[in-house]
């Protein structure tokens, strides 16, 4: 397998769908949701299977291969792309609870789809068996498609954290559709067709064997590799949720970068020398360059990821130094793809300005991703500098 060059038959699929999602970016902005023949559509392919664990029926695949499909996905809409991460990336969290949380999910519906929010917005009270959850997460991306959401939260005990040592405990509650109900409003600038409402969650029940620490996590100790031995199961946390958070990003550069080109391609300057576009130095000059960036940015992503994967293969333990690394290029990846698109976006005349148009809309999809916390590069770097000189950082989502 060369390095930016992967082949699987869920690619494959994937490309003979872009053109019809290319057609569909414009519906799926106004819908301010994913349609449901993409969704459809995705499934076909195989795409959703590509981290569900074999002995439910996926792929369990190589994680750089997941990431291929959702940059390619975005390149013909970022709406899309960015769901096709979200719902692509969540069947490797659920594959790490508890066997029965995955019997519930799975063993109903192998096809089940689960949006997610991760900030804490609500809590769960320990209860007998269980946790009392409550809460209203917003920003829930893809919730109006999701059979299951994976939301959130602190435990209390007696209205008080309850703490693993000096740390609270934190972690995600899995909870069915039937359980939350979703508050419509998303309505913005960018991303407008990801859907990510709010879920409302109110005093409802959630199993013990539905909650999953982020403790566990952290050491390894994830019921569910019990059970899903394959490798892609070991990988850290902070290197899956990042990375298919600026993947995204990368694929809306690319499909900036071939719009721009086969915009300028065929434009005429008539308003001062009656040039096509293609000949002046300056657009040239601008693809040659942020061409270079945006492909710097996947080879750094892809190869962060194969390597980890080859570590875990070869019986290793993946380092803070490693996890490091890749997570400050995932940051990288997003600010240097954002500028990208704006250095298109900036030249590309005022035709590119007009509502409707690719260029403009993948422009305000990625500044619109650019927002999203795990994407903040300044703490990511001052995180990493801090170690760098033997510091004490915060260590962020590593």
């Amino acid at each position: 397998m060369t390095l930016g060059v992967f082949d699987h038959e869920v690619l494959e699929a994937i490309e003979k769908l872009l053109p019809v999602l290319r057609e569909r970016a414009q519906q799926t902005e106004d819908l301010r949701r994913i349609p449901d023949e993409t969704i459809a559509d995705l499934r076909e392919t195989g795409f959703f299977k590509l981290m569900q664990p074999t002995r439910w029926g996926g792929y369990a695949a190589e994680p750089v291969i997941v990431y291929d499909a959702i940059r390619r996905l975005s390149r013909a809409c970022g709406s899309t792309g960015w769901i096709s991460s979200v719902f692509g990336i969540h069947p490797w969290h659920l594959a790490l609870f508890d066997q029965q949380a995955q019997q519930d999910v799975w063993g109903e519906n192998p096809d089940a789809l689960l949006c997610s929010s991760y900030a804490p917005m609500g809590i769960g009270i320990q209860a007998e068996g269980g946790f009392r959850v409550s809460g209203a997460w917003r920003y829930s991306s893809g919730c109006d498609s999701a059979d299951w959401a994976l939301l959130g939260g602190p435990v209390l005990v007696d209205g008080a954290p309850l703490m693993v040592g000096d740390i609270p405990q934190f972690g995600t509650f899995l909870i069915p559709k039937a359980d939350f109900t979703i508050d419509q409003v998303w309505d913005t600038f960018g991303l407008a067709g990801t859907g990510s409402n709010t879920v409302l969650v109110q005093d409802v029940f959630v199993p013990e064997h539905r909650f999953l620490s982020f403790h566990d996590m952290n050491d390894g100790t994830m019921p569910g590799v019990a059970v899903n031995t394959e490798p892609v199961y070991r990988m850290p946390w902070g290197t899956i949720l990042p990375t298919g958070l600026s993947t995204p990003v990368l694929g809306m550069a690319e499909g900036a970068r071939d719009i721009y080109v086969e915009y300028q391609r065929e434009r005429w300057r008539a308003a001062f020398v009656g040039e096509q576009a293609k000949n002046d130095p300056y657009v040239t000059e601008r693809v040659g360059r942020v061409t270079s960036d945006i492909d710097a940015s996947w080879r750094q992503l892809a190869g962060h990821l194969v390597e980890e994967y080859q570590t875990i293969l070869s019986g290793g333990e993946i380092s803070i130094d490693t996890r490091l690394d890749a997570r400050r290029d995932q940051v990288r990846a997003t600010q240097r793809c954002v500028a990208a698109i704006d250095v298109f976006m900036e030249s590309a005349g005022a035709a590119a300005l007009s509502k409707g148009t690719p260029l403009q809309r993948l422009f305000r999809d990625a500044h619109a991703a650019r927002v999203h916390a795990t994407n903040e590069a300044e703490k990511v770097y001052d995180m990493y500098g801090k170690y760098k000189f033997g510091l004490d950082p915060m260590l962020i989502m590593v």
